[in-house]
């Protein structure tokens, strides 16, 4: 396993999130496979890659968009992706913070456990240092929320992560779990499902649809089975909109009752 000896303004930074961050309850950790794999979570917008990357207690990297990791891209990208849907009167002051936050961003981005995640050609680069890290003994936290609405606990999977899976059985003739993880910084806590065993016999698509609908089922199931609470949702609405982890079908007449 690697080391990794840290700045010292990186761990000022790790200790000003300990203060701002309370200490996660974890449940279902005899979940996780002794061997490397796939923990896929819900967003939970910025306090997802937050929470993991202070306080899950195994080894592991996370993958990051790459813009977050790139001067001149991350104040774009954070508007777009963090603050783009806050009411119109207050998008100023979130285009200033976007501005604000471009060298810390990418300073931490860069010095903390990172994979940068690209959708283009450079997509190999993504997979090839994926497949590094598994091999070498560390899990791979992925959020692959995207803003097609889901339902009131997620949004929309993309899910061409999961072909890290074949990859992987190729490479080393092993099966690679994918772990649901629900994520409800509300209730202090992350809860981790059972792992879903990757099929390298099953045809890609299929697989890549099995895999997705799975994960997203059992992290749903997971937040409605929990105490009544609000769910932070990937994208940055109002709180005022913000929905409570009721069984969907529930929520959904609550919705329109309301």
């Amino acid at each position: 396993m690697e080391h990794i000896e840290e700045p010292l303004l990186c761990k000022i930074i790790r200790r000003a999130v300990d203060l701002v961050y309370p200490a996660m309850e974890l449940e279902g950790l005899s979940n996780l496979p002794e061997e490397p794999c796939i923990v896929v979570g819900n967003h939970a917008q910025i306090h997802g890659p937050i929470i993991t990357e202070e306080r899950l207690p195994f080894p592991h990297y996370t993958w990051c968009a790459w813009q977050m990791m790139d001067k001149n891209e991350v104040s774009d990208y954070a508007f777009e992706d963090f603050w783009s849907d806050k009411p119109k009167n207050t998008q100023w002051f979130f285009r200033l913070a976007s501005r604000l936050i471009k060298y810390p961003a990418v300073y931490i981005m860069t010095h903390a456990r990172t994979i940068p995640v690209y959708h283009d050609s450079r997509c190999l680069t993504t997979f090839r240092r994926s497949l590094e890290k598994l091999q070498g003994g560390f899990h791979l936290v992925i959020f692959p929320e995207c803003r097609r609405e889901y339902n009131n606990i997620l949004y929309d999977f993309q899910d061409r992560f999961i072909d890290l899976a074949r990859m992987y059985y190729n490479k080393t003739g092993k099966r690679l779990s994918f772990v649901p993880m629900y994520l409800a910084p509300k209730l202090k806590k992350i809860v981790f499902g059972q792992g879903i065993v990757f099929d390298p016999d099953a045809p890609k698509d299929a697989e890549r649809r099995r895999i997705k609908q799975a994960l997203m089922d059992s992290i749903t199931s997971m937040a409605c089975a929990q105490p009544l609470h609000t769910v932070i949702p990937y994208r940055n609405i109002s709180s005022k909109q913000y929905p409570k982890n009721l069984p969907c079908e529930v929520y959904e007449v609550e919705k329109t009752d309301g």
